[in-house]
């Protein structure tokens, strides 16, 4: 049972399925802010994808923060890095295509933060890596890829689901399934039974 309200700051059906899984009671209200505005002078003073990601995770806990002071509300961001390339969601299929392409016989990283708050205080910042290899894939495979995906696509970073048949790009990869997914469940876990939100 939990003691404190949480709140997740996140219209994310992947992260609420995950949470809902978990056996967290929480309620879900999506931030209010403008993530490339927060992003661009970030990127310009050379922040790290992982300090983005924390960054990002931080706004949108204090947005929704701001606005449900006596909850503990739980802000996540992913951002997907390749060496010092930050890739975001693809617009449009060629997009995609162009992201894959780029990814082809390649390790990259997925960052995953979570930041927990109260009111304008900020209680924890966590961030958990995961780096995935790409095999070595040819044009006429990403597009037929694509066309039988579709706009799931256009759901991810790195136009991938690994649950679903995203799974074929890849040769290896290291790091856990929640972190992949986007929310790190062990350490938030763990923290939440800290701050004595769910029982320990």
């Amino acid at each position: 049972m939990q003691n404190t309200s949480l709140i997740l700051a996140s219209s994310s059906p992947f992260r609420r399925m995950l949470m809902d899984n978990a056996g967290l009671t929480f309620e879900a209200y999506p931030a209010n802010i403008d993530e490339r505005a927060i992003e661009a002078p970030l990127a310009e003073n050379g922040a790290s994808p992982q300090e983005v990601a924390l960054a990002l995770a931080q706004a949108k806990a204090l947005d929704v923060a701001g606005r449900h002071p006596d909850a503990i509300v739980l802000g996540s961001d992913q951002t997907m890095s390749l060496g010092d390339r930050v890739y975001h969601k693809p617009a449009h299929r060629d997009e995609a295509k162009s992201h894959l392409l780029s990814l082809s016989g390649k390790t990259h990283q997925l960052n995953s933060a979570m930041v927990l708050a109260r009111g304008a205080d900020v209680l924890w910042r966590h961030v958990s890596e995961a780096r995935l290899t790409v095999r070595d894939l040819s044009e006429n495979f990403v597009e037929a890829y694509l066309g039988r995906v579709g706009d799931k696509a256009l759901q991810s970073v790195g136009a991938y689901q690994l649950e679903g048949e995203g799974v074929q790009l890849f040769t290896a990869i290291e790091g856990d399934y929640f972190t992949i997914i986007g929310l790190p469940l062990l350490p938030l876990l763990a923290q939440l039974r800290r701050l004595g939100v769910i029982d320990g």
